[in-house]
């Protein structure tokens, strides 16, 4: 604890009194998210949250570092492949939060180690001016990328460090098989300028034009277009996967209860009806509350299905084969 209060105070966030409720978090979900999330918590609960935004890669090493001496109590947002990837390592604790029932199975763990909160298809997001420029139309296939007009013109996100980077791995293998998506992304490495940390790291790039285009998560593309940019978001026809957005109590967390009553409070009612009012773009996975957005309409998109377990068994071994084949 003495150490995450260090960290918080070096960040500048804020951290409560030692006698206030209190919990420690680590989030991949983006800041201006969390900060929204754990502000309604704190109304509804009095429970303060203390957290640290980190991408996926980032809080999976860290948290398999910790395994034995955990720093935090939950894990917020992020990928399912991420949790599923170390959930053999005791990182969570075994929880099924309070209305868990209200989510369809196939969006939260088997064993209640995490739950997913959100769904979030990857989506193509292209610079408006650009497309106009070079009389094009918005990617509708992932083979569309590869058009040289785009040359030195694409940024998206790093394996090493992202889960939406993971997620397009995960896609393009489904789609194509794993040596034909391999030799897809050599290929697509041809247009890229730049790979990205986190994975909305390139939208902004997009968004003033310093580059053409990219795949993000829905959540991150939207974002930029209601913030009013002139850009484009087109799913590709020939399918797509989406990453399911997960939360998970910490195993060994200093602050149990308390953790337990932020899963509870995050498969809630009230805050899916929360992220849809305050235009945060996961699909809710609730049942009983939806969205109006027509891009975040499921039926329209061509989803292809992947399973978690296989995503968190395939992850490292994805990513070490992107490092040694596609960019080295």
């Amino acid at each position: 604890m003495k150490k995450f209060a260090a960290l918080v105070l070096l960040l500048g966030l804020t951290a409560l009194p030692a006698s206030a409720a209190e919990i420690n978090a680590y989030s991949i979900m983006p800041e201006k998210y969390v900060s929204k999330v754990t502000q309604a918590f704190e109304q509804e609960t009095g429970i303060h949250v203390n957290f640290l935004r980190l991408s996926s890669g980032e809080a999976k090493t860290r948290l398999e570092a910790e395994k034995n001496n955990p720093q935090v109590d939950v894990l917020i947002g992020g990928p399912a492949d991420t949790y599923e990837a170390i959930v053999t390592q005791g990182v969570f604790e075994k929880y099924l939060p309070q209305g868990v029932e209200a989510i369809p199975a196939k969006f939260r763990s088997a064993d209640g180690y995490w739950t997913g909160i959100g769904i979030i298809p990857l989506c193509f997001l292209t610079n408006e001016d650009f497309l106009k420029k070079n009389e094009m139309q918005a990617p509708a296939t992932w083979n569309d990328l590869l058009d040289p007009r785009y040359k030195n013109g694409l940024q998206m996100a790093d394996a090493r460090t992202s889960g939406t980077a993971t997620e397009r791995i995960f896609s393009l293998v489904k789609i194509m098989g794993e040596d034909e998506a391999f030799k897809y992304q050599k290929k697509l490495h041809a247009n890229i300028q730049m790979y990205t940390k986190s994975g909305a790291g390139g939208a902004m790039p997009i968004a003033t034009g310093q580059c053409a285009s990219g795949i993000f998560y829905i959540v991150d593309a939207l974002d930029i277009q209601q913030q009013g940019y002139p850009v484009v978001i087109s799913y590709p026809k020939d399918g797509v996967s989406y990453g399911i957005e997960g939360c998970g109590v910490v195993h060994g967390a200093k602050n149990l209860e308390d953790a337990k009553k932020f899963a509870d409070w995050m498969v809630s009612k009230s805050f899916a009806d929360f992220i849809v009012a305050n235009k945060i773009n996961y699909v809710p996975t609730r049942t009983d509350v939806t969205t109006d957005n027509p891009l975040l309409n499921l039926n329209a998109i061509n989803l292809v299905e992947t399973d978690v377990a296989w995503k968190g068994a395939k992850r490292d071994e994805f990513v070490e084969r992107w490092k040694n084949e596609v960019i080295k």
